[in-house]
């Protein structure tokens, strides 16, 4: 299933970067905005207390969710310590029939699928003004312990690397976003991704 030929109204927004980056915090109010439609992953883990079906993932059984898999109905998925996750393709396909923005929050390994199947959209890393700054950001915000916290700043060392790859010769993303400002980031990729602008050609911020 590929939709490098897609000539619907709606177009497919692209959102990654590490931990302590801001990307969730970003796609949080680019949901706000009345043109955008977030997507809602699928998984074979249980639901956590206050979790809704449909609503914070949509909640399936294995045996399902390889089904789909074989059904070609992802978009893109992976294995993360023995359970799936992926994006469903209809959902995406149906908001882009409505002329909706579908903003999709994914990994880096999730956007290298997409680029393969030639899935279009717009792509945007969003990443931190430096690695010091980012173990700034992960000390201050959370309760793990150093050595976790350092397995997480190399975690985002490799993706920052990841993001800057090709596929065909061509960027992973179309624009990589240095988080310095919250608010200065969010006005950034809130006007990328304007519904009167174009949904992606290949190319570097």
């Amino acid at each position: 299933m590929t939709d490098g030929g897609d000539r619907r109204s709606g177009k497919l927004v692209v959102i990654s970067g590490p931990s302590g980056a801001g990307k969730t915090s970003v796609c949080r109010a680019l949901k706000q905005l009345p043109h955008v439609e977030f997507s809602i992953s699928a998984t074979t883990r249980s639901p956590r207390a206050g979790e809704v079906n449909g609503v914070d993932y949509h909640f399936l059984e294995r045996a399902e969710f390889e089904a789909r898999v074989k059904r070609d109905e992802f978009l893109e998925w992976a294995d993360y310590n023995g359970r799936l996750y992926g994006t469903l393709a209809s959902p995406m396909h149906d908001a882009l029939a409505r002329g909706k923005t579908y903003l999709l929050e994914i990994e880096v390994a999730g956007t290298r699928q997409l680029r393969e199947r030639s899935t279009a959209g717009l792509y945007v890393f969003i990443e931190p003004p430096s690695i010091d700054e980012l173990r700034r950001r992960l000390v201050l915000r959370a309760s793990n312990a150093a050595e976790e916290i350092e397995q997480r700043v190399q975690i985002a060392e490799a993706e920052i690397t990841a993001a800057r790859g090709t596929v065909d010769g061509q960027p992973l993303y179309d624009h990589m976003v240095v988080n310095a400002d919250l608010e200065a980031t969010i006005a950034r990729v809130t006007e990328l991704i304007a519904p009167d602008t174009p949904a992606a050609m290949r190319g570097g911020d």
